[in-house]
């Protein structure tokens, strides 16, 4: 099957070691991680991963199902980049005497939707989000301008067709068991099931 970036987004609790042990999942299998992100869901006590990698259908969606089966894991989802509204953010430092000198600077800067977070005599700190390949491009561009710092941050993503994890949680809190019992025809066979 063909490789392709998926975005995978894990809902888990907020619990010690959740990172070890998911990129531990990944390692193991040798897939490297190309953006990692964590923050807090619209679930209080409830984490967000976004986690980007470049594989097969196929093998994310076993690797899903396997970091499924963590305890802490509430459901893992993984999806296209046409399925997401995705950006990336990104920092630059950029000389202050080449935005004073170069209106062209200037002009790209204001082009890509950088904003400017920090002036200083000697620099200048700017921030822009947008996709890896727009980044990317502004990043070619300033650095023909003696681009001193740049570092781009992780992926954050939204699902487009997604009513929100909330709503699913809220919908699997209602659901009550079922009303009929249902016998383990094994249960009065201990020792005969059980056995070594």
């Amino acid at each position: 099957m063909e490789k392709q970036e998926y975005t995978i987004t894990l809902y888990t609790e907020n619990s010690i070691g959740m990172i070890g042990r998911i990129s531990g999942i990944f390692s193991r299998r040798k897939i490297n991680i190309e953006s990692l992100n964590t923050s807090p869901s619209e679930v209080d006590g409830i984490h967000r991963f976004t986690i980007l990698i470049t594989e097969s259908e196929e093998v994310v969606r076993k690797l899903c199902r396997q970091i499924e089966k963590q305890v802490e894991v509430l459901k893992a989802y993984f999806n296209t980049n046409d399925e997401l509204i995705w950006q990336e953010q990104a920092l630059y430092k950029v000389p202050a005497h080449v935005i004073a000198e170069k209106a062209y600077v200037e002009r790209l800067l204001r082009q890509y939707g950088a904003n400017v977070v920090v002036i200083r005599n000697d620099y200048i700190v700017f921030e822009t989000a947008g996709h890896r390949e727009e980044i990317d491009r502004l990043t070619e561009e300033l650095g023909k301008y003696k681009l001193i710092e740049f570092v781009r941050g992780a992926r954050i993503a939204i699902i487009k067709e997604s009513a929100g994890f909330h709503s699913k949680l809220i919908q699997f809190e209602k659901t009550e068991p079922s009303p009929e019992i249902v016998e383990n025809e094994f249960l009065d066979q201990q020792d005969n099931v059980f056995t070594m």
